[in-house]
């Protein structure tokens, strides 16, 4: 069976790698010149369900859990180390409240904090620990999937080729344009993130550290050779051309009060993205004859295209119906 999956960010690289599992033969087309250059360069790349799970839907959760599956499965440079969601001390309610609404967390004190990021020990008090968390890094796992698709698959990619997804050849076509397909999506809706990347050897940390924050949800997650991603907004826009000096101060101030050595450290980039998102924030699938449309992963980009992509395979291979997403 030949598959055309037009977008290679990772709804697009997902859907070829579980249909490449399956036996296809797999084209990917991109229309920018290297892959995975949309909205899944700048995510965080946390898996972090069950925070998520305070604000998100149950859907969220059931696909979170088979997503993770598959990156621990696929890709052993998973970090395995849980996350951790912090207040200032004015703001401990709000952990408790995020608290209330979340599950498979420990309760720490600042002895448990000075074994897990002893950077921390002297900033928080207390702090909420979800030990079963993990995280990997997007750009790392993007040119992975790249790799492992050629290599062991022998898919084809596309790039710099802008090609619509009807005049695509193959059995079936998987659109996974993101915000591009709201051509053919008009409830499709863009939610504007943006992030900073900082660098500094004055602050350690081993796992996603999560700031609670009035208007926005503010992580920082670490990355290799000292560096540190800070995000992301979510305003309800899609321009992807700006990075608003707002945001720029609110990111800042919350890496500076997770640890003021922030305040000295070098912003090595400035990015910003849209993510594509329905008016329920739950993502789906829709047929289109032999054009299956995903789309509508919000901010949940990793903890839900696996479980999406399996899903699509199972349409195209068995003729399967998923009611929770296809809507």
């Amino acid at each position: 069976m030949k598959i055309a999956v037009i977008g290679a960010g990772v709804m697009g690289l997902t859907a070829a790698h579980v249909c490449a599992l399956r036996g296809a033969e797999v084209h990917l087309y991109e229309r920018r010149p290297q892959i995975g250059r949309g909205c899944s360069w700048y995510a965080g790349g946390m898996l972090a369900l069950w925070c998520e799970m305070e604000s998100a839907e149950p859907l969220i959760g059931e696909l979170g859990l088979e997503s993770i599956a598959y990156w621990r499965m696929h890709f052993p440079h998973v970090v395995e180390k849980g996350s951790l969601v912090v207040a200032p001390p004015r703001d401990v309610s709000e952990l408790k409240r995020f608290a209330h609404r979340t599950s498979h967390y420990e309760w720490i004190a600042r002895e448990k904090m000075a074994e897990l990021e002893p950077d921390l020990a002297s900033r928080f008090e207390t702090a909420l620990y979800f030990g079963e968390e993990a995280h990997l890094d997007p750009r790392e796992t993007l040119d992975l999937l790249r790799a492992k698709l050629v290599i062991d698959y022998g898919a084809i990619f596309h790039t710099d080729t802008l090609l619509s997804p009807e005049n695509a050849e193959g059995d079936f076509v998987l659109d996974c344009r993101g915000y591009e397909a709201r051509d053919v999506l008009p409830d499709l809706r863009g939610v504007k993130g943006e992030m900073l990347i900082l660098r500094t050897t004055e602050v350690t940390l081993s796992r996603p550290v999560r700031l609670l924050h009035p208007r926005i949800p503010v992580y920082i997650v670490p990355r290799a050779d000292h560096h540190f991603m800070v995000g992301a907004t979510m305003i309800e826009s899609g321009d992807r051309t700006r990075f608003s000096a707002r945001s720029m101060v609110e990111l800042l101030n919350a890496a500076y009060a997770v640890h003021p050595a922030f305040g000295e450290a070098e912003i090595v980039e400035m990015g910003t993205d849209v993510r594509p998102a329905f008016a329920d924030n739950l993502p789906r699938i829709r047929r289109d004859g032999r054009i299956l449309r995903l789309n509508g992963l919000y901010r949940h980009g990793y903890l839900g295209a696996p479980a999406l992509a399996r899903r699509a395979a199972d349409i195209v291979f068995d003729g399967a119906v998923f009611p929770e997403v296809e809507r």
